[in-house]
């Protein structure tokens, strides 16, 4: 597979990925703004910190060194060693769990069972379900492997829905069950979320003549489930070696990653009243961060592991695939620094306008619009590392990687000092502050790597840091005007004011918009260019389909039936020649 189609089906994979998330993340929004009126802090902080943090260890350390490793290189591999790795996940989940229960139930602070019942029944129902979760991680990575665009984004969209609105029902109906209705609920995600991955295989696998099937390197579902290979190993111990390297990272990248809960949790720095409150802004501030740049990180990970070799420096790989990864991860950094730019500087003047409609006076009057705000720019700097890192670690060596961990090792331990010394001084602002200094080291750390790897070449993907001063000058202009018209019009003048105050920060955002338009030529031309492409090759496959079902149709290019059919369209043409060199 070259190059411009891994980059095609990378960029499908993220816009439709983007395009669904965004609808189920509206209708998820707005199920979780509901249930928080009938919820009391201390059960918002015990459920979206304590229990959560609980499942989100248990599977982060059990999967994410296997993925990284099962997703790197290409789709050309002994795919039965690769299934027997993946399952091996489920034991080191049961692992996890049992042991990180036990913490949880014996070692950790309990809470007062008048004012959050139920937590020793939830603490076993969370690690439940992040072991059932684990049952479908060989459907998982080979959907991502094959680039199956919409399976994982409807399947977990879908999932969370259908959590949001049992949840929704039981807080209305039997609110006296207290975690029984958050632990119940997350089972019930797990298992409607593996239950997608494995009904839709089993479709897939059941109509032999498809497309997709026949590029699986499965026929049944019995070729998913672990099995002894004859004259081969059970596992490819390279692959192997490589998840060992992952995972030391991944141990380290999850306590950079969650740091502030487990201060939260192992410190008891904050009440769960106040934890329940930072769980809170800390999710509506990650809002676009998962809607948008997870979808990138996740689909241009794979593009860039497609590409590029782990083991060769750039000038000794295909110079073609060199230069489109360089283009790509040019564009990449220029569209998440617009992003974060655009949240970091309109967020400021509409956090406590935000919060008050999401959950009312609760979040608007206490510090919650302070913790918004100061995540707004920690948004801009997760927008910025999101893309650096997935270039990183895509093309670092074994060695390389190893060598990451050591300086990891050394970062989670300064990042939680750091958390706890400035949330002693500034409260829960300081868990914050202490992810942007976080991230601002990783970031280095990326762009060194970046620039070394490109030294040698005539490629400088780093330019796509680099904005325009009128650029510049539009933002800092925008949000001068909606600073001075949230302290004119927010938030406690009626709704008319607050209208009028969203009208001028519609004006300031146009304008900016359009100033990037006019003078951001080279993001915009790639945009466009992804979208033709994508197009034509829509438009391909709809020709394609017609003709294999012997439908009438007009020749190749849609001119008349009598047009030769050896002559190439001109989508065809540009789909062959567009090299994305902008």
């Amino acid at each position: 597979m070259g190059s411009q189609e891994v980059l095609g089906q990378a960029a499908r994979l993220a816009s439709s990925g983007l395009l669904l998330q965004v609808l189920f993340r509206l209708i998820t929004f707005a199920l979780n703004a509901f249930i928080l009126r009938f919820l009391s802090k201390e059960i918002v902080g015990i459920v979206n910190v304590r229990l959560t943090l609980l499942y989100s260890t248990t599977i982060f350390l059990a999967r994410e060194a296997f993925r990284r490793a099962c997703l790197s290189g290409s789709t050309q591999r002994d795919w039965g060693q690769t299934i027997n790795l993946l399952w091996l996940t489920v034991p080191l989940g049961v692992f996890w769990s049992l042991f990180l229960g036990w913490v949880w139930l014996r070692l950790l602070e309990v809470p007062d069972p008048n004012v959050v019942p139920h937590y020793g029944t939830g603490v076993v129902l969370f690690g439940l379900s992040a072991v059932v979760e684990l049952l479908g991680e060989p459907f998982w990575v080979l959907a991502q492997a094959h680039m199956f665009v919409k399976l994982k984004v409807i399947a977990e969209s879908l999932s969370v829905i259908l959590k949001s609105v049992l949840t929704a029902f039981l807080v209305l109906w039997l609110p006296h069950w207290g975690l029984y209705i958050f632990s119940l609920a997350q089972l019930f995600y797990t298992t409607v979320l593996v239950l997608c991955y494995v009904t839709y295989f089993k479709k897939l696998l059941g109509f032999p003549k498809s497309t997709k099937q026949q590029t699986l390197p499965v026929s049944r579902m019995t070729d998913l489930l672990p099995s002894i290979l004859r004259s081969r190993a059970f596992v490819n111990w390279k692959e192997a070696k490589l998840t060992w390297s992952f995972f030391k990272q991944s141990f380290l990248k999850q306590i950079l990653t969650e740091g502030e809960r487990y201060v939260m949790t192992f410190l008891n720095v904050l009440n769960f009243g106040d934890q329940g409150v930072y769980d809170i802004v800390n999710n509506l501030g990650s809002l676009v961060a998962r809607l948008i740049f997870q979808p990138i990180e996740e689909s241009f990970y794979i593009f860039f592991a497609k590409v590029l070799e782990r083991e060769k420096e750039a000038t000794l790989q295909k110079q073609e695939d060199v230069a489109v990864a360089a283009t790509v991860l040019e564009s990449l950094l220029k569209l998440a620094l617009l992003t974060g730019l655009t949240i970091t500087v309109f967020g400021f003047a509409y956090s406590q306008l935000a919060l008050d409609i999401y959950g009312g006076a609760m979040l608007s009057s206490g510090s919650g619009p302070v913790l918004l705000r100061t995540y707004c720019l920690y948004v801009l700097l997760l927008a910025i590392n999101g893309v650096t890192e997935c270039f990183t670690f895509a093309a670092m060596s074994k060695e390389q990687v190893d060598r990451y961990n050591f300086t990891m090792l050394a970062l989670s331990s300064s990042f939680l000092v750091l958390s706890y010394l400035l949330t002693r001084w500034c409260g829960s602002v300081g868990f914050i502050l202490a992810n942007c200094f976080n991230m601002g080291i990783r970031i280095t750390q990326s762009l060194c790597f970046i620039h070394r790897y490109y030294r040698e070449s005539p490629h400088r993907p780093l330019a796509g840091l680099q904005l325009s001063p009128v650029l510049l000058g539009a933002f800092a202009l925008s949000g001068g005007i909606t600073g001075v018209s949230e302290a004119f019009l927010c938030c406690e003048q009626g709704w008319l004011f607050r209208l009028a105050h969203v009208a001028v920060g519609a004006f300031c955002l146009g304008a900016t918009l359009g100033t990037a338009f006019l003078t951001e030529t080279k993001l915009i031309h790639f945009l466009r260019t992804q979208l033709a492409v994508g197009r034509a090759r829509v438009l391909g496959r709809r020709a394609l389909q017609r003709g294999l079902r012997g439908e009438a149709h007009p020749g190749r290019c849609g001119v008349g039936g009598n047009h030769p059919t050896n002559v190439d369209c001109p989508s065809e043409i540009f789909l062959r020649k567009q090299e994305f060199y902008v």
